[in-house]
C-alpha cells in the first residue's frame, strides 16, 4: 500500500470503501448477534448469569473505551494499515472465542475483539473525508448508516439461524467461527485494492493522552454496564465520581500538548468548534433507542413467549426502515437539508408513542395486530436510518480532515456511550418497575412506560438539532474548517 494521500479523484474510491465498510459491519453485528445465543453458551460451559453478563459487557467496553484511540491510529500510521491489523485481530479474537473451552476464556476473547474491532471499525467513515469529493460524501455516509444499521438488526436474526441450522454441530460457536471466511476473504480482495491514507504532517502518538482518555472512559463505562445487574453497590458510585476528575486531568494535558506544539489524542482546538458539543449531545440523544432492542425482546419472549427465532424475525421491518432511510438521505438532504437530522428523530418519536399505544390498547398476553406493528417498526427504523448519515455529516463535517480519524473515533464512541446510558437509565426504569413481578402485564406496563421515555429523549434531540441548524445558518463568518457541510 502506497504511504501517501490519495487524492479525491481516485477511481477506486467506491471499492476501497465497501472493503472499509466490513469494519462498520462487523462489530456491531458481534455485538447483538450474542443475545440469543447466551441460553445455549450458558448450558455449555456452565457459566453463571454474571458471566452471561460478561460475555456481552466486556466487549462492549473495551470496545467503547478503545475506539477513540484506534482513530487517532488511523490518522497517524494509515487508515488502510489499522483497519487490515484490527481485522487480523478481530479474526484471531473469534477463533479463540469459537474454540472457548471455559467461560473466562470466551470472556478474554470479546475483550480481544472489542479492542481489536475499535482499531478496525473507526477506519471506514474517517476515511469518507479522504478518498470522497464533497459532492459524494453524503451519499458515502448514507451506505456508512444503512449498515451500520443493517448489522445491528442482522445479528438478532443471524443468531437464530445459525443456532438453530447447528452448522457442522458448531451450535453457538458458529456465530464466532464465521467470522473468519469473512476475514479471509476481505483480505485476500482488499489487501491488492485499498490504498493507505494518513495525516501528510508528521504526527506522534500520545501515549499518556491515550491512558487518560482509556481511564476516564472506563470510569463512566464500566459502572454503566455493570451497575444494574450487580445492584449499584458502592465502587460504581466512587468510578463516577471520579469522572470529572479525570476529564479535568485529560483536558490540561492535552491543552499543554497542544500549546508545545505536541500531537494530542485530542486536540482541544478542534473540540472547541462552534456547534461540536451540541452535536455530540444530539447523538447521544439519538441512540437512546439503544435499550429498545434489547427490552422489545424481554417484552417479546417474556410477555407474548416467542422463542428466539421469532422474535429476531419481528425485527425485520425496523431493519428494513434503517436499511431504506440512508439511501433515501441524499436525495431528501436536496429538499430539507440538515433538517432531515429533526425529520427522522420526529419519525422515531412517532413510532416509538404509536407503538407503546398498539401495545397498551392490545389485550394482555396477546400480540399486537401484525400489520400496524410492522408499520411502527418500519417508520422507527426508517426515522432512524434518515437521521444518522446528516446527524454523522454534522459533527464529521465540522473539523478538518486531518483530523478525521479523531473524529470518528469521538463520535462512535459517543454512539457506545449512548448505548450503554440508554440500557443502564432506561433499562433500569424498566426493571425497576418490574420488580420481582414476571407476569405479562407487567412486562408489558414497563416496555409502554420505557418506549414513552426513549420518545421523548428523541423529541428532545429533534429539537436541538432544529436549533442547531439554525444556529450554524447565522453564522456567516465561520471558519471553513469548522463549517456545517
Amino acid at each position: 500500500m502506497s504511504a501517501h494521500s490519495i487524492p479525491q479523484a481516485e477511481p477506486r474510491r467506491w471499492a476501497m470503501f465497501v472493503i472499509l465498510l466490513v469494519g462498520a459491519f462487523l462489530p456491531p453485528l458481534d455485538f447483538f448477534i450474542v443475545n440469543v445465543a447466551l441460553p445455549a453458551i450458558q448450558n455449555e460451559l456452565g457459566a453463571s448469569s454474571s458471566a452471561d453478563q460478561l460475555v456481552i459487557s466486556s466487549y462492549a467496553a473495551v470496545y467503547a473505551v478503545t475506539l477513540i484511540t484506534g482513530g487517532r491510529l488511523g490518522d497517524i500510521y494509515g487508515r488502510g494499515k489499522m483497519f487490515f491489523l484490527g481485522l487480523i485481530g478481530f479474526a484471531a479474537a473469534s477463533l479463540l472465542c469459537g474454540l472457548a473451552w471455559s467461560p473466562w476464556v470466551l470472556i478474554t476473547g470479546r475483550m480481544l475483539q472489542g479492542a481489536t474491532a475499535a482499531i478496525m471499525a473507526p477506519q471506514a467513515l474517517a476515511s469518507v473525508q479522504a478518498i470522497f469529493p464533497e459532492a459524494e460524501r453524503p451519499l458515502a455516509l448514507s451506505i456508512y448508516g444503512a449498515v451500520f444499521g443493517l448489522a445491528s438488526v442482522i445479528g438478532q436474526v443471524l443468531g437464530g439461524i445459525l443456532i438453530s441450522a447447528d452448522l457442522f454441530h458448531l451450535g453457538w460457536r458458529a456465530i464466532f467461527l464465521v467470522n473468519l471466511p469473512v476475514a479471509l476473504l476481505v483480505i485476500l480482495f482488499g489487501l491488492p485494492l485499498l490504498k493507505e491514507t494518513r495525516v501528510q504532517s508528521a504526527q506522534r502518538l500520545d501515549p499518556v493522552g491515550m491512558l487518560l482518555a482509556t481511564a476516564t472512559l472506563c470510569t463512566l463505562i464500566v459502572p454503566l454496564i455493570e451497575g444494574r445487574e450487580a445492584g449499584w453497590p458502592w465502587w460504581t458510585w466512587l468510578l463516577f465520581l471520579t469522572v470529572p476528575l479525570l476529564v479535568s486531568l485529560l483536558w490540561r494535558y492535552e491543552r499543554r500538548l497542544s500549546q508545545k506544539g505536541g500531537s494530542p489524542l485530542l486536540n482541544p482546538t478542534v473540540l472547541r468548534a462552534p456547534g461540536l458539543g451540541q452535536g455530540l449531545v444530539i447523538i447521544l440523544l439519538f441512540y437512546s433507542i439503544g435499550a429498545f432492542f434489547l427490552l422489545f425482546s424481554v417484552y417479546l419472549q417474556g410477555a407474548l413467549h416467542f422463542n428466539a427465532l421469532s422474535a429476531g424475525t419481528l425485527f425485520l421491518p425496523f431493519g428494513i426502515g434503517f436499511l431504506i432511510g440512508p439511501l433515501l438521505t441524499p436525495y431528501l438532504r436536496r429538499f430539507v437539508g440538515n433538517y432531515l437530522s429533526a425529520i427522522g428523530m420526529g419519525c422515531e418519536t412517532v413510532g416509538l408513542a404509536g407503538l407503546a399505544w398498539l401495545i397498551a390498547t392490545t389485550l394482555t398476553g396477546r400480540p399486537p395486530a401484525m400489520l400496524p406493528l410492522a408499520v411502527l417498526l418500519f417508520v422507527t427504523g426508517l426515522g432512524q436510518g434518515l437521521a444518522m448519515p446528516t446527524l454523522v455529516r454534522m459533527v464529521t463535517g465540522r473539523v478538518a480532515p486531518q483530523f478525521s480519524g479523531m473524529i470518528a473515533g469521538v463520535t462512535s464512541s459517543v454512539l457506545q456511550i449512548s448505548t450503554a446510558l440508554s440500557v443502564a437509565v432506561i433499562g433500569g426504569i424498566f426493571y425497576s418497575m418490574l420488580g420481582n413481578g414476571d407476569s405479562g402485564a407487567v412486562i408489558t406496563h414497563a416496555f409502554i412506560v420505557a418506549l414513552l421515555v426513549m420518545a421523548v429523549c428523541l423529541a428532545t434531540g429533534a429539537g436541538l438539532s432544529i436549533r442547531l441548524i439554525r444556529r450554524s445558518f447565522d453564522r456567516s463568518t465561520a471558519p471553513a474548517s469548522f463549517s456545517l457541510k
